[in-house]
C-alpha cells in the first residue's frame, strides 16, 4: 500500500502503528491486506496509510471519524484474531498511539487541506 489518504477534514482520528517484523513473518502480507480490506467496511473507517522498510520497520497510519469507531475496529472479531497472531508470531516489538487530528495539509506548497 502507497497511495495517500485523500479528502479529509479535520477534526478525525490517526491510529499510528508502529511496528518491528520477526524474521520471518510467514503470511504477514497475506493478513495485513486483508485487515486493510476488512478496515474499509468499518463505519467510520476514513483511510489508510502504509509503509514498511527493508529492515521489517513498518507504520501503518488508520484514519477514523470517532473514537468510538476506533473501538469497534479494535473489537472487530478478525481482527482480534490477526492482532493475536501478530502478537505471537510476527512482531518482535510494537507501539500503537491514538491521536485526534485537528489540521491537516497536503500538496507541494503545503497548503491547509481545509481553510
Amino acid at each position: 500500500m502507497t497511495s495517500f489518504a485523500e479528502g479529509l477534514t479535520p477534526p478525525y482520528y490517526a491510529v499510528i502503528f508502529a511496528n518491528q517484523l520477526r524474521e520471518p513473518a510467514p503470511g504477514y502480507e497475506a493478513m495485513a491486506d486483508r485487515m486493510a480490506a476488512l478496515a474499509e467496511t468499518m463505519p467510520g473507517y476514513l483511510g489508510i496509510e502504509s509503509t514498511r522498510n527493508s529492515e521489517g520497520f513498518g507504520i501503518t497510519v488508520s484514519y477514523w471519524e470517532s473514537e468510538s469507531a476506533i473501538v469497534n475496529w479494535k473489537k472487530q472479531s478478525d481482527h482480534l484474531a490477526a492482532q493475536d497472531k501478530g502478537i505471537r508470531e510476527w512482531y518482535a516489538h510494537y507501539q500503537l498511539r491514538v491521536a485526534r487530528i485537528e489540521r491537516a495539509y497536503s500538496g507541494p506548497d503545503g497548503r491547509p487541506a481545509v481553510k
